[in-house]
C-alpha cells in the first residue's frame, strides 16, 4: 500500500469514529441518572382551553341547584354552583338527615371541610328528603346543628336538583373541579381515602391555575367507619313499600287489625294490634307490638309521634343487653321527635328476635335499618 492510500484510509477512519461519537452523544441514554424532569404548569389561555377540551371528552359539566326550598349556613343568602365554578372546587353531597348511611358519612365531610375550606374548597349539602317530615326547615336545621355541619346546606324538597343529577341514592357525592366538570362521584358510604385524594388532586390543579404556592399535602382523614355486616335488608312500614309485611294486607292504606303469628320468619315484619297504615308509615291506634327476626349488630328505626310514646325493647324475649343510645338501661325508649333512633348497638352478629312493646297510641314507624 502506497503512502497516499494510507493517508486516505486513516482519514476515513477518523471521520467514521467522529461520526459515531457525534451520533452517540445525541442519542437517548437508557441508564438511570437520578435526574428528575420539571413540568411547567399550564398557565396560558391556550393551554387552559386545550385542557378544557380534553376534559369535555371525559366528564360532564355540573348541573345547577334548581328551585331550592331553603338555605342553611349561608347567612340567609342563596348559593349557586355557577358562582363558585372558576373560583373553588365544589363537593356536592346528596343526603337526608334520618338516613344512617348519611349520618356515618357526615364526620368525614366535616373533616374535609375544615381542612380545605381555606384552600379553595367548599361543600354543598343538598338535602333531598326521603320522608315528608324531612321537608321541614326547622327539622333539617336542628339536624345540621346536631351533626356539627358548618358547610352550606340547600333544601331540595321537590327533588329538582336530585333529578338534574339523575341521582338515586343517599348519600352520593359529586366532585366538581375548577372548570365546572364532575370529575368524580361516589355512591354510599366508604371510599373516604379515594374521595379525599380526588379532592386534593382538584385543589392542586386549582392552585396551579391561580399561581398559589402552598402544597395540598394534608394527611388523609383516617377511615374509622365500621364495616356493615348486617344481613337483614331495610324494612318499610308504609303501604308504598311494605313488601315484607308478614301479616295484614301489603300495599294497602287504611286501618287494619293485626295478630302476631306463632311462626316468625326471618326478615319479615309482623305487627300486632290495630294500626293505621299510610303511604309512608304505620301508626298504632292503641297498645301494640312490632316483631322482627333479624341478623345484624345494630338496629335503627325512623319514627316519630305527635305526643311522646313509650315502648319496651326486648331481644329474644329478654330486656335488651346491648341497648342503643336512645334506649335506657331498663330497655325503655321514648319517641317523639322526627328522627332516626338507635335501638340496638353492638350485639353479636347472630339471628335475634326484636320485640317492641308499645304502651300508648300514636307511634309512627317508617323504617328499620341495620348495621
Amino acid at each position: 500500500m502506497n503512502t497516499s492510500k494510507s493517508y486516505i484510509l486513516i482519514a476515513v477512519v477518523i471521520v467514521l469514529v467522529g461520526t459515531i461519537y457525534f451520533i452517540d452523544s445525541k442519542s437517548a441514554k437508557r441508564g438511570g441518572s437520578g435526574e428528575v424532569i420539571t413540568v411547567t404548569p399550564r398557565i396560558s389561555a391556550t393551554d387552559l382551553e386545550i385542557n378544557k377540551k380534553e376534559k369535555s371528552k371525559l366528564y360532564k359539566l355540573a348541573k345547577e341547584i334548581t328551585t331550592p326550598d331553603g338555605f342553611i349556613n349561608t347567612d340567609g343568602e342563596p348559593i349557586t354552583i355557577g358562582e363558585l365554578v372558576g373560583k373553588k372546587v365544589v363537593l356536592i353531597d346528596f343526603w337526608t338527615y334520618s338516613c344512617i348511611n348519611c349520618q356515618r358519612t357526615t364526620p368525614y365531610l366535616n373533616a374535609w371541610y375544615e381542612k380545605y375550606k381555606d384552600k379553595g374548597f367548599v361543600i354543598i349539602g343538598v338535602h333531598t328528603p326521603e320522608f315528608e317530615f324531612e321537608k321541614d326547615y326547622n327539622n333539617v336545621k336542628t339536624a345540621v346543628e346536631k351533626f356539627g355541619i358548618k358547610f352550606p346546606v340547600v333544601l331540595d324538597n321537590d327533588y329538582s336538583t336530585w333529578t338534574a343529577y339523575k341521582n338515586q341514592y343517599w348519600p352520593r357525592k359529586y366532585l366538581i373541579d375548577i372548570d365546572g366538570y364532575v370529575v368524580y362521584d361516589h355512591i354510599g358510604e366508604g371510599a373516604y381515602e379515594d374521595t379525599e385524594k380526588k379532592i386534593q388532586e382538584a385543589l392542586t390543579e386549582r392552585q396551579i391555575l391561580f399561581g398559589e404556592s402552598s402544597a395540598i399535602n394534608e394527611p388523609l382523614t383516617k377511615d374509622v367507619s365500621a364495616k356493615n355486616s348486617a344481613q337483614s335488608p331495610e324494612i318499610y312500614f308504609g303501604a308504598s313499600r311494605n313488601q315484607r309485611l308478614g301479616n295484614g294486607i301489603r300495599g294497602t292504606s287504611g286501618t287494619q287489625n293485626f295478630t302476631e303469628p306463632k311462626n316468625i320468619l326471618p326478615n319479615t315484619l309482623y305487627l300486632d294490634g290495630q294500626w293505621d297504615i299510610t303511604g309512608e308509615y304505620a301508626e298504632n291506634k292503641g297498645p301494640a307490638k312490632i316483631t322482627f327476626r333479624y341478623k345484624a349488630q345494630y338496629v335503627y328505626m325512623v319514627a316519630s309521634a305527635e305526643n311522646a310514646v313509650r315502648a319496651k325493647i326486648l331481644i329474644d324475649g329478654k330486656v335488651i343487653q346491648a341497648p342503643g343510645k336512645d334506649v335506657d338501661e331498663n330497655g325503655f325508649i321514648t319517641i317523639q321527635k322526627d328522627q332516626l333512633y338507635t335501638l340496638v348497638a353492638g350485639l353479636d352478629l347472630e339471628e335475634h328476635i326484636l320485640e317492641i312493646i308499645i304502651e300508648n297510641p300514636g307511634l309512627r314507624t317508617f323504617t328499620f335499618t341495620f348495621g
